[in-house]
């Protein structure tokens, strides 16, 4: 199963563009934050990721805009069929207030 879930935070976005089919295609770079638990110990999580939305999802994603908490699920593929680096697919995004 290739399924990732996070809470992040848009810190870049692309430009749409559209694959040869006509979907739109929008690139991001999503952050996050926070604590996870690792043999029982608190351990703190900073990482940033690049993601793509493809079709409806894309405008979804540009409508949320920079630096606004969500919550995204989705999966890891390959960039390109060659490539060893990862990109998150994204098929659903909530957004939340973030508690002050």
């Amino acid at each position: 199963m290739n399924r990732l879930r996070l809470e992040a935070s848009i810190v870049e976005i692309g430009t749409l563009r559209y694959t040869p089919a006509g979907l739109p295609v929008i690139d991001v770079t999503l952050a996050h934050e926070g604590t996870a638990e690792e043999a029982g110990v608190a351990r703190q999580v900073e990482f940033s990721i690049p993601a793509v939305a493809i079709g409806p999802m894309s405008a979804k994603v540009m409508a949320l805009g920079l630096e606004k908490p969500a919550q995204w699920a989705g999966f890891l593929a390959k960039k390109h069929r060659n490539s060893r680096t990862l990109v998150f697919h994204i098929t659903a995004l909530q957004a939340f207030e973030k508690d002050c």
